[in-house]
């Protein structure tokens, strides 16, 4: 055997050991972990780490979507990058990266926050709700059954932002008026659907109609 097949057969079982090896450190946290705890459950924290170059004993604990995970955090995360980078929750998008787009918007206590311009460690002690929570057993909630027949999603970049905003107005307000609603949305751009249909959707989703 030449030695050229014998490098490329090398390189070949490099890349898949490589390969294997990034796609296991990217699984952080077991997804049975983000599971909901059952009602009434006595809470457990799922240790999320550690990570290199952050001391062990700077654990900060956050409920996220109904679930308790304790980590070391550095003081520079913002909650976007422990989202998406240490609890594998993409669905939070990453736009702007500078509180522009509002495609990163979760709720914090129920209310919409820019996960882009919030500290990890300011969110501590506190519930954390992300769009990978609307949905339950595989079946869209309401707000999103709505988007879906309004024609409210197109790339769908924007998408997880917009509903959890719409997500918190509903939560404060159950039936809000139609100015309400594009005011809850104001923070969160889209490109493409031109806000007509997404704010039909939320309208549908409180049992409303958008008026001609």
């Amino acid at each position: 055997m030449s030695t050229a097949k014998l490098g490329r057969l090398s390189r070949r079982s490099f890349l898949k050991r490589a390969g294997a090896g990034a796609g296991a450190a990217a699984i952080a946290v077991p997804a049975a972990a983000c599971a909901p705890a059952a009602p009434g459950a006595v809470p457990v924290a799922v240790r999320v780490g550690p990570t290199a170059g952050v001391p062990a004993n700077a654990l900060t604990q956050v409920t996220v979507n109904e679930v308790l995970f304790e980590a070391a955090t550095d003081p520079r995360w913002t909650l976007a990058e422990f989202l998406r980078e240490h609890l594998n929750l993409t669905g939070t998008k990453l736009g702007c990266d500078r509180g522009e787009c509002g495609a990163c918007t979760v709720l914090v206590d129920g209310k919409a926050v820019l996960a882009c311009t919030t500290l990890a460690s300011d969110v501590a002690g506190k519930r954390i709700t992300t769009v990978e929570s609307l949905a339950a057993n595989g079946k869209m909630n309401p707000l999103q059954q709505a988007f879906w027949d309004a024609g409210a999603v197109q790339c769908g970049f924007c998408t997880p932002g917009m509903l959890m905003s719409a997500t918190a107005l509903l939560i404060a307000k159950p039936k809000p008026t139609e100015d309400e609603v594009r005011l809850a949305l104001s923070g969160n751009l889209c490109r493409c659907t031109g806000y007509r249909k997404i704010v039909e959707g939320v309208l549908m989703a409180s049992g409303q109609t958008l008026r001609a």
